[in-house]
C-alpha cells in the first residue's frame, strides 16, 4: 500500500470508532476493539492490495475485533465496581452523542450490527450480508428496521424528557 499508514488512521479512525462503539456499545470495549484494529491494519499494511478498499477492509477488521472483545468478554468475570468513565483530552467522534450510543446499544443485535457496517461503516448491504450472515435483502431491512426504531426511541426518549 503506498498511502501513509497515519493517513488512513486520520481518514477512517472516526469511521472505524463508530462502528467499534455501535457493536460493543460506548466504553472501553469500543476504544480497545479500534486499538486492536489499527494494530492489526499496521501489521498488515505492507501488503495490502493496492485496489483495496481500506474503509470497508478496516470496517471488516474492526467486526473480527468486536468479536474478539465480545468472547473475551464472555471468558472474564465482570467487574462489580463502577469507574467513571474519562473523558478523551482529545475528543472523540460522536461526543455530545452519548445519549444516541446508549439508544444504539438498545437495538436487537441483527438491527444494531446491520446499522453499525452499512450507516456507520459504509460498507454496501452485500459486505454488511457476508460479516453478519443472511442475504442483502435481509440485511437491507434489518438496516432499514434498525433506523425506523432508532428514530421512534429517539422521538419516546424526548417527548419523556419534555413531559
Amino acid at each position: 500500500m503506498q498511502q501513509p499508514f497515519e493517513t488512513a488512521v486520520a481518514q477512517h479512525g472516526d469511521t472505524v470508532l463508530r462502528v467499534c462503539r455501535a457493536v460493543l456499545g460506548p466504553g472501553p470495549d469500543a476504544d480497545d476493539a479500534w486499538s486492536e484494529t489499527f494494530l492489526a491494519a499496521l501489521r498488515s499494511w505492507p501488503d495490502l492490495d493496492e485496489d483495496t478498499t481500506v474503509q470497508a477492509w478496516l470496517v471488516r477488521v474492526a467486526h473480527r475485533k468486536a468479536i474478539d472483545v465480545t468472547r473475551a468478554r464472555a471468558r472474564q468475570a465482570v467487574p462489580t465496581d463502577d469507574l467513571p468513565d474519562l473523558p478523551s483530552p482529545v475528543g472523540n467522534p460522536g461526543e455530545g452523542g452519548g445519549d444516541l450510543w446508549q439508544v444504539v446499544a438498545r437495538l436487537p443485535e441483527r438491527q444494531r450490527l446491520a446499522v453499525a457496517y452499512h450507516y456507520l461503516g459504509g460498507l454496501p448491504h452485500t459486505q454488511t450480508a457476508e460479516l453478519i450472515g443472511g442475504t442483502p435483502a435481509a440485511v437491507r431491512r434489518a438496516a432499514s428496521d434498525g433506523i425506523a426504531r432508532l428514530r421512534a426511541m429517539l422521538a419516546d426518549d424526548r417527548q419523556g424528557e419534555m413531559s
